[in-house]
C-alpha cells in the first residue's frame, strides 16, 4: 500500500502474471514456486536502490528487511507468506524487521514495536498485536491502549510507560526513520535484501510471490559473494 493511499484511510483512532518459474513442491509451506536467482529481473521483478543502505547484521550474513506498519492490512496479509519463508531461511540469513516511520499513528505503532523490543516481548507481541488491529478493530494509538496490551506479556504499567518514553526507544524510531529515507521507500510492505535489492507488491506481482522473489535474490547475493 502506499504512503498516499494510506493517508486517506480513515483514521484509526476513531474506529504477472510471474515471470517464467520454476515451480517446486514444498511440502507443509504456503509457497508454490521457487523462483531461481536467474529468472528475476531488475526493474520487473525487483528494483535496486539507486543507493545501497548499510546493513545492520553481522560480517558474512545476508539482511532482509522487512518494513511494514501495523496498521496497513497489506502489511498484515503479507505475514503468513513471509513468516513461511522465514522458517524456510538458512543460517547466513538474518531478518531484520523494521517498522515504518511517516509521522501520527506510524510512529506511535513504531515506538510500540522498539518498546516492546527493549522488554523483550517483540518477538510473542508481534503477531498478535496485528491482530488486535485487524482483527479485533483495536487501534492501538494510545499510551494507554498499548500499555494496557503490553500487560498480557506479564509487563506492568510502570515498566510499559517507561519503555514508551524512554530515549533508547525514540532512538530507534528516529534510526528506522532515518533509513526509510535513505532506502527512499514510498510504501509497505517491503523486503529489502543486502541493503540493496527492493522487492514490493508491486514489483513482485503479488503479496504471495514477495518472498518468492527475495528467496530469488538472496540466491543471487549468495552466488555474488561466492565469485
Amino acid at each position: 500500500m502506499s504512503i498516499k493511499a494510506m493517508l486517506k484511510m480513515r483514521p484509526m483512532s476513531k474506529t504477472r502474471p510471474m515471470f517464467k518459474t520454476l515451480i517446486v513442491a514444498l511440502a507443509g509451506l504456503g509457497l508454490s514456486a521457487v523462483v531461481s536467482a536467474q529468472e528475476v529481473v531488475e526493474g520487473q521483478d525487483y528494483e535496486l536502490l539507486e543507493s545501497p543502505v548499510e546493513t545492520q547484521v553481522d560480517d558474512g550474513q545476508i539482511e532482509v528487511t522487512e518494513v511494514f506498519w501495523f496498521g496497513c492490512p497489506h502489511c498484515y496479509r503479507l505475514q503468513t507468506p513471509v513468516n513461511e519463508w522465514y522458517e524456510t531461511l538458512e543460517d547466513d540469513v538474518s531478518v531484520v524487521k523494521m517498522p515504518a516511520t511517516m509521522g501520527g499513528d506510524w510512529n506511535t505503532h513504531a515506538t510500540a514495536f522498539y518498546a516492546a523490543q527493549s522488554l523483550g516481548i517483540e518477538d510473542e507481541l508481534h503477531a498478535d498485536f496485528f491482530n488486535a488491529i485487524h482483527q479485533e478493530d483495536r487501534s492501538l494509538t494510545e499510551t494507554d491502549d498499548i500499555a494496557d496490551f503490553f500487560a498480557d506479556y506479564g509487563v506492568n504499567e510502570e515498566e510499559a510507560r517507561q519503555a514508551l518514553t524512554a530515549f533508547s526507544v525514540r532512538s530507534e524510531v528516529n534510526n528506522a526513520n532515518s533509513r526509510m529515507r535513505e532506502m527512499k521507500l514510498m510504501g509497505v510492505p517491503a523486503l529489502v535484501i543486502d541493503g540493496r535489492y527492493l522487492v514490493t507488491p508491486s514489483s513482485a506481482g503479488s503479496l504471495d510471490n514477495m518472498p518468492q522473489v527475495a528467496d530469488a535474490l538472496v540466491e543471487q547475493v549468495r552466488a555474488e559473494r561466492e565469485e
